[in-house]
């Protein structure tokens, strides 16, 4: 009797396990994989990705507008919207399909091949930094350690093939093969390093929160499903919209004019390793940046500052983080992303 039990409880962790990836797959194809390949042949005849998100970015623009902010919301929203809502349906199903002691097999330890584990997951999903925020959430809530979902964050906007293909198109190869080596470099040193520092290595969850598909009957893992998918929307959709409109509402403030001065030495590398740390863009987003900036004169120091900061993380992802990870943890991370971006600029600016 104990045997039939055990294995039917096997044959519905596979079968759970088989609709998870199945969804994740068709999702991703949707809306990474797909356009991003038709995006690709577009960029290698044009050397473009598109306009860059911040209009008219690097020149002199009228600092705080609060129409800015809200043209700037509906243009990120408008780029992100269908990752968006792959990523928290991803984000919570994570929490009801997959066995909670599968995910801490593989991804619950503290342990280097963790973190290694964590970063290879992130790179074919392929989102940004905000996207991969509530998937992010979900792993951690299925009781993932910190260095293995921080690798998984982090690895998703870095190691984005898509993006080094489009960067290597758009910018020229010896960008890709930076951002490679200061990418690895920055997931795996960063995921380490929060891991290592964080107080509590996994989140705590409330008895009884934590779900293992086999013990419980269709009815109950879809109300488990909802559940799981609204305190997702309500963690992250209000705090995303409300601080990408004050971004957009800064960005005159934050990618001032870069004529007199800015344009390169120490002083723009520290300028641009902050602004990237901070602010948010969609995937491949900081391409058409930099190369609007560089038109404009940016040198190679404060280029490779943004390379590398840019898409990694922003206010708004680390917000998007907070039910799961302390600020200390918070505030490592993006003390770690502008440190990096600090010596990643004094490496540009003699081998770019």
């Amino acid at each position: 009797m104990d045997t039939q039990i055990s294995h039917n409880r096997n044959k519905q962790q596979v079968f759970f396990a088989i609709l998870f990836f199945v969804i994740l797959v068709a999702g991703i194809s949707y809306v990474k994989w797909w356009p991003y390949y038709q995006k690709a042949i577009a960029a290698a005849s044009t050397h473009s990705v598109g306009d860059s998100i911040i209009a008219g970015v690097g020149t002199a623009t009228g600092g705080v507008s609060l129409k800015t902010g809200f043209s700037f919301t509906i243009a990120y929203f408008l780029s992100v919207w269908k990752a968006l809502v792959v990523a928290l349906i991803v984000g919570s199903l994570v929490q009801v399909l997959l066995p909670v002691r599968w995910i801490r097999r593989y991804l619950g330890g503290t342990k280097f091949r963790n973190t290694l584990i964590g970063t290879l997951m992130g790179v074919p999903t392929m989102m940004c930094t905000c996207c991969s925020a509530p998937v992010t959430v979900g792993l951690a809530k299925s009781k993932a350690s910190v260095n293995s979902i921080m690798a998984f964050f982090l690895a998703n906007p870095l190691l984005n093939p898509a993006t080094l293909i489009f960067m290597g198109l758009v910018l020229g190869w010896k960008f890709t093969f930076f951002r490679i080596v200061f990418g690895i470099l920055m997931v795996l040193c960063i995921a380490t390093l929060v891991g290592r520092l964080s107080t509590k290595k996994q989140v705590e969850v409330p008895e009884g929160v934590d779900f293992d598909p086999v013990e419980e009957n269709t009815e109950g893992l879809l109300k488990r499903w909802w559940k799981a998918f609204y305190i997702l929307v309500i963690d992250s959709i209000p705090a995303y919209v409300v601080i990408v409109f004050i971004l957009g509402t800064f960005e005159g403030v934050l990618f001032p004019a870069i004529q007199g001065g800015l344009s390169g030495g120490v002083g723009a590398v520290i300028l641009f390793a902050l602004v990237g740390t901070i602010f948010v863009i969609p995937t491949a987003g900081e391409i058409p940046i930099i190369q609007a900036l560089m038109a404009l004169g940016l040198t190679a120091g404060p280029t490779a500052a943004l390379l590398m900061t840019l898409p990694a993380v922003s206010i708004v992802s680390l917000a998007l983080l907070k039910p799961v990870l302390s600020w200390k943890s918070l505030g490592i991370t993006a003390a770690s992303v502008f440190a990096f971006g600090l010596v990643a600029g004094l490496v540009g600016a003699f081998i770019l």
